[in-house]
């Protein structure tokens, strides 16, 4: 159950609800009643009604009077041109006119109609009631209920505005809801993530990683999280390896002792068993004897390389100039292996390394004799130096044939050789050595086509704490 996206949304509820309420209350508050909305509609058929009545009426009564004016039932008042001065304004409106007939209202508020007929330059002037319906007061009360009405009918537009008002603030405030469930859903997927990253971490799998998102805060938490990721899965199998080490360092103590102990007395025999031998059984005797002191020799030698694994060290850290050790040490190797290629490849800008100097030389000269023993006649050997990530390393690249699946898997195992004179110690001690630095050795993908390996030391401006200093 997400509880971050669903206390993300209901805060926007709570947040928006409240006002989306109010303003629907508030705009439905100025809506008109159904039963104004009804009586005005009413009132508009009736004005409507009403105002064609009154035309009909009207032209009607037009008719009339202008039938009667030309059957002589009406009596016309004339206004001559000699009185032209004295004629009313509508008389004299209509002379000045082209119109040869008028009909307008006339009395009190139009209560009567005049027909104006023009003959020649006289003007005659037929009167009628209108059976006392006052056009004028009439036309001026359907004008106020037109007003009414289209008063009404804008109000009612009005109305229309307020409610697409409410539909669109509703449909803004679903969408609106609809696109915070999805950025809740977006927040909250990165810290589910990492929630569920840090439960596998606390629960021991130092595999467990998190895909960053981007590069906001979350995204950078879980980058930092994936890093202390990577330094932990580090940091313990350094530590599980330490652990190895130590087992095998004890194991490798009493194997030395033992053997030490029963080589001597083999030896003495030997010895004693020269000094009485009989001339008659002299070769065989040299030759047995030669065979048992080659064999002593041998189990002495991995007596001494079980002893130099075995052994702790002390660690005196100090700056070193990686560049030129690397130099040295090639120098050094070039007169033992000439039948080898030898090539650096230095960083001009590699600071300066805290390490104990013996140490990391030891750990060059393992690795560099490996690469040449695997380069072999006519092989090629590359030393590289760079800054990684805020650590200084050396790399050592050879031609050989490479390393088996077999070889990879084991290859910082002790007492496991691929060599036909080697004891499977070498890697181990100098991974050991690096470990006791405060770096480690990895594999790397060979730039010469065989074997590549990486050492890697702490920066001297880093003031770093070595393992041996730590413990």
């Amino acid at each position: 159950m997400n509880r971050l996206r669903n206390k993300l949304v209901l805060i926007f509820l709570a947040a928006t609800l409240a006002p989306l309420a109010a303003t629907i209350w508030f705009t439905a508050s100025l809506l008109e009643p159904t039963g104004l909305i009804r009586a005005t509609a009413e009132i508009d058929a009736l004005s409507q009604s009403l105002l064609r009545t009154s035309q009909e009426f009207y032209h009607r009564a037009c008719d009339d009077l202008k039938r009667d004016a030309q059957t002589g039932a009406a009596q016309p008042i004339k206004y001559t041109s000699a009185f032209r001065t004295t004629w009313p304004d509508p008389i004299r409106s209509f002379a000045e006119s082209a119109e040869t007939e008028h009909f307008l209202p006339s009395g009190n508020e139009g209560d009567h109609l005049l027909y104006l007929v023009r003959h020649r330059d006289e003007v005659w002037s037929y009167s009628a009631s209108l059976g006392g319906v006052a056009t004028g007061r009439l036309k001026r009360e359907i004008g106020v209920a037109r007003d009414l009405v289209d008063a009404a009918q804008e109000r009612d537009l009005r109305r229309g505005f307020r409610l697409t008002y409410i539909l669109l603030a509703t449909a803004f405030w679903l969408t609106s809801l609809a696109l915070l469930v999805y950025m809740a859903h977006r927040i909250s997927r990165p810290i589910q993530q990492l929630t569920a990253g840090l439960s596998q971490l606390a629960s021991g799998d130092l595999a467990a990683r998190v895909p960053a998102p981007g590069g906001d805060e979350i995204g950078r938490a879980i980058q930092a999280f994936n890093h202390m990721a990577d330094k932990l899965q580090e940091s313990t199998e350094r530590l599980v390896y330490l652990r190895q080490l130590a087992s095998w360092q004890t194991l490798a103590r009493k194997m030395a002792h033992e053997v030490k102990n029963s080589l001597t007395p083999i030896r003495l025999t030997v010895e004693e068993m020269m000094a009485r031998y009989d001339e008659a059984d002299r070769a065989f005797v040299e030759q047995a004897a030669q065979i048992v002191v080659d064999e002593i020799e041998t189990l002495e030698r991995r007596i001494r390389a079980f002893s130099q694994f075995a052994a702790e060290p002390p660690v005196e850290p100090g700056e070193l100039d990686v560049n030129s050790l690397l130099q040295e040490r090639i120098a050094f190797l070039r007169s033992a292996h000439p039948e080898v290629a030898y090539d650096c490849r230095l960083s001009g800008h590699v600071p300066h390394v805290v390490a104990d100097q013996d140490l990391i030389k030891g750990i060059l000269t393992n690795l560099l004799e490996n690469a040449a023993e695997a380069a072999g006649v006519g092989g090629r050997i590359l030393g590289v130096t760079a800054e990684q990530q805020g650590r200084v390393s050396i790399e050592v690249h050879d031609s050989g044939p490479g390393l088996s699946e077999q070889a990879r898997a084991s290859l910082f195992q002790p007492t496991i050789s691929f060599k036909k004179r080697g004891m499977g110690l070498g890697l181990s001690i100098a991974r050991k050595s690096a470990l006791l630095s405060g770096g480690d050795i990895e594999l790397v993908k060979g730039e010469l086509g065989g074997a590549g390996f990486r050492v890697l030391l702490p920066v001297a401006a880093n003031g770093f704490q070595t393992l041996a200093d730590r413990g």
